[in-house]
């Protein structure tokens, strides 16, 4: 809009020209480094996946109970003597995988176990130094955005969290007649891994855009695909749990068949226990049953996911409608590779890709549910 012309201004002089609002008015004063702080949580978003990789091929490796003790600081120096590796081999030799099962295990395998749950532990510690030290520099330079300090809190948090969890899984190997970790404690410490990336992923997504580009799309919220997305992604976390299980016992070779199980649908001795107990214990130690019940879920799974990707495609937005769609892919490529791992009886490197898949899948559905959440508006040339 012009301004006021002065009654002393001659006729036919210009008048003066209104300064152009700004952009950004909303967020003028409020600091913060929003791309800073995403390019942080990208850092510790791919030290987590790595650390899901590692930690699935110590499982795998069966190298996860060569370290026998929980030593925060001084443990992130392996033995650099020869006396030291005998020390470690001797506190190995004492535990019952050592006693029942790895007897004929040198000195040289032994080594090959330790680097494995070594270096997955020195991984625990890097994400931990890369967390405090992005966090303490966005602190101290006061750039955090207002209402994220508590979420960046959060994440060390549970990290700290996970360490302990960690050797709380450890620690229930290393009594009795146990040759492996506890598969519920195995699970419990999956699940907070994945806990921890679907909570970096959420905000890198929220930060890649403004505060205010965030209020107004919420506003925008499509109330219908929401609890979809909500559903898929708790579906797809118990699933996630359920792989915890199978990888525990090893029930993922239990019955190389699909898609019978062996001869049947259903597994012959799904509620046989060797030590006896409780049928509902078959459910989670019972191999036959614990894979049976994984595959189920599985299709459910990708039922929903189909489901939600059907009434996802009404949706306005064309960004909306990509989440889905993606979501629905990774879940659908996820089951085929489960049914191929299975039918190979779960080798490593399967098992280890399967693992993958799942981050893959978790990811993809979160962000689509990001999507209904916050809808992207497509321009009118962008619109289909």
């Amino acid at each position: 809009m012009a301004g006021k012309r002065s009654i002393f201004e001659e006729v036919g002089q210009e008048a003066p020209r209104a300064e152009a609002p700004k952009g950004g008015m909303i967020d003028a004063g409020r600091g913060g480094a929003r791309g800073g702080i995403r390019a942080w949580l990208a850092v510790l978003f791919v030290l987590v996946v790595a650390m899901i990789a590692v930690g699935g091929l110590t499982r795998l490796t069966d190298s996860g109970l060569s370290i026998t003790e929980w030593r925060p600081v001084t443990g992130a120096l392996p033995p650099m003597t020869e006396a030291d590796w005998q020390a470690e081999y001797a506190k190995y030799q004492a535990s019952p995988e050592f006693q029942l099962q790895n007897q004929q295990m040198g000195l040289d395998a032994f080594k090959t176990i330790y680097w494995w749950e070594w270096g997955h532990r020195q991984l625990g510690r890097v994400i931990g130094l890369v967390w405090a030290a992005g966090f303490a520099f966005f602190w101290a330079t006061r750039r955090i955005p207002p209402g994220w300090r508590g979420r960046l809190l959060l994440l060390g948090g549970l990290g700290a969290l996970q360490g302990a969890i960690g050797w709380w899984m450890v620690a229930s190997g290393l009594t009795g007649r146990m040759v492996d970790v506890a598969s519920y404690r195995l699970a419990i410490h999956l699940g907070l891994a994945f806990a921890i990336l679907g909570f970096i992923a959420w905000d890198m997504l929220s930060l890649s855009r403004s505060e205010p580009a965030l209020l107004q799309a919420r506003r925008a919220r499509e109330g219908r695909l929401v609890p979809l997305a909500t559903g898929l992604m708790h579906l797809a976390f118990l699933q996630i749990l359920l792989g915890a299980l199978v990888a525990g016992i090893d029930a993922g070779r239990a019955f190389p068949t699909w898609p019978l199980m062996g001869e049947s649908f259903f597994p012959a001795d799904a509620f046989y226990l060797p030590g006896g107990g409780s049928k509902i214990l078959a459910f989670f130690e019972n191999p036959g049953l614990v894979q049976f019940v994984h595959r189920i879920a599985g299709y459910l799974l990708l039922a929903l996911a189909i489901f939600a990707w059907a009434r996802a495609r009404r949706s306005a937005h064309p960004a909306t409608r990509g989440g889905f769609a993606w979501a629905g892919v990774a879940v659908f490529g996820q089951v085929v590779l489960g049914i191929v791992t299975v039918l190979h009886a779960a080798p490593l490197s399967l098992g280890l890709l399967h693992q993958l898949g799942a981050v893959a899948v978790w990811v993809m559905i979160l962000r689509a549910r990001h999507r209904a959440q916050y809808p992207v508006v497509a321009s009118i040339r962008g619109a289909r």
